[in-house]
């Protein structure tokens, strides 16, 4: 698994070794020096079955990783939209999609049966407002999803290939919470603001909508890509239906009890207003439909914040 002390990664292998499944995890984040690593990885470290690996995809020997591998789960790469524009892009397309050519070379060439690659509903750019197939045409609109793009047609384009013994899965998640979610996520901030009292920034009006979609359900996704008779496919990860921000805020001003003062901003680049999955296909080929709701989903996200810092229990 690549990207492994990462939030979907780390949930991912939890989730892989409670099953008894050996779990090889490759990071270039290192969890003796990385805090956020660390903690992602701290509910493996107490589990046989994982062996971790502080590694570099785009240097490190890929080869010895994959010996007897049935699957790889390739989640590795360098998240977020508003970064991604400026001088930091070469450090997305080394990440993204470089290193994927990588993984991609060495899992055909040892004849690795299924790689499962971490896509994003990015990918398709502004739409309409109804909810987006993956027969779409892609329309990125920044520069992380044209990597993303790029990333996982990379990887179906080499499984596309005459007699080729790798076959592929890109699953396009969208927007995964969850305990461990990166700090910079919306519903992440949400809930601290609700358990601090410090103020939300909001970027435009909050009406922007978006397919929530629990950790739990993008992992057992995720699992059951790894077996699935068909592949060479994109399938979409979420429930299909969606959520305004401002919603977001008013469950967590309701989990915490407590007000939250927004910081309102203007709109950032890339930013599309809706996204919404059609799930059909994931329902139809991975026997998939999400389980949790946005309220409970973010409950269970509250408290596993509030165990982070004392002065939050009392809020949760």
């Amino acid at each position: 698994m690549t990207g492994a002390a990462g939030f979907i990664g780390s949930h991912l292998a939890h989730a892989l070794v409670r099953a008894g499944t050996t779990v090889i995890g490759v990071d270039r984040r290192d969890p003796a020096t990385d805090r956020t690593a660390a903690a992602n990885l701290a509910a493996l470290q107490e589990l046989p079955g994982y062996i971790h690996l502080t590694a570099d995809l785009i240097h490190c020997a890929i080869e010895p990783l994959l010996v007897d591998a049935e699957t790889v789960f390739h989640l590795a790469g360098i998240p977020g939209v508003r970064p991604s524009w400026g001088s930091r892009f070469g450090e997305y397309l080394a990440s993204n999609v470089l290193a994927t050519h990588r993984v991609m070379e060495t899992c055909t060439r040892m004849g690795v049966p299924r790689v499962v690659v971490a896509s994003s509903s990015s990918v398709y750019g502004p739409t309409n407002g109804g909810a987006s197939i993956e027969t779409d045409r892609p329309q990125p609109a920044s520069p992380y999803a044209v990597t993303k793009l790029a990333e996982e047609q990379l990887c179906l384009a080499y499984a596309d290939r005459a007699h080729c013994p790798t076959s592929v899965v890109a699953l396009r998640y969208f927007t995964v919470y969850g305990p461990r979610q990166r700090s910079d996520m919306f519903t992440h901030r949400a809930l601290q603001a609700a358990l601090t009292g410090q103020p939300l920034g909001l970027y435009g009006d909050g009406h922007q909508r978006r397919d929530f979609t629990y950790i739990d359900d993008a992992v057992a996704a995720t699992i059951a890509a790894s077996t699935v008779p068909t592949a060479h496919v994109a399938i979409n990860i979420g429930g299909g239906s969606s959520a305004s921000l401002l919603e977001v805020v008013n469950v967590a001003k309701r989990l915490a009890g407590r007000d939250i003062q927004l910081h309102q901003e203007g709109p950032r680049n890339g930013d599309v207003l809706t996204t919404r999955a059609n799930p059909h296909r994931a329902h139809e080929l991975l026997g998939w439909q999400a389980q949790v709701d946005l309220h409970s989903g973010m409950h269970a996200h509250m408290q596993a914040l509030a165990a982070e810092l004392p002065e939050y229990s009392r809020a949760a």
